[in-house]
């Protein structure tokens, strides 16, 4: 492969990859804190890389994004607490927050089926 051709296909794999994430890490942030209740940044972080098995890690600068943006929608909430002398903020799931992990579970379901018939290649 040309130079320019390796080029062009990282910078579409790159801006490709950080699209899917963004979206994708948005919906794991919302699955985890349904599952597990109150967790501040840096547990959210550890428990999608232990998940994922080292897969998945968002990095701090980008997950502090993802819930700045998911606090703002109103989708989740925060509140200080000092845990062994140092303050952590945790966050937990509005209820709108459960509301619309409910219907961006339904889509994620859709599009989990179709990437199984395209993947198998059962259509």
């Amino acid at each position: 492969m040309s130079g320019v051709l390796v080029d062009r296909k990282e910078k579409a794999l790159k801006k490709l990859r950080k699209n899917l994430r963004s979206g994708l890490y948005s919906y794991l942030v919302l699955l985890l804190l349904e599952r597990e209740g109150e967790l501040h940044g840096y547990a959210i972080r550890k428990r999608l890389e232990e998940l994922s098995d080292g897969r998945i890690v968002p990095s701090e600068g980008a997950l502090y994004d993802i819930l700045k943006s998911l606090k703002k929608s109103d989708l989740v909430q925060d509140v200080w607490a000092e845990v062994g002398g140092r303050p952590r903020k945790y966050y937990s799931l509005t209820k709108l927050g459960r509301e619309v992990l409910a219907e961006l579970r339904m889509e994620i379901g859709a599009m989990m089926e179709t990437l199984e018939r395209l993947e198998g290649g059962s259509w």
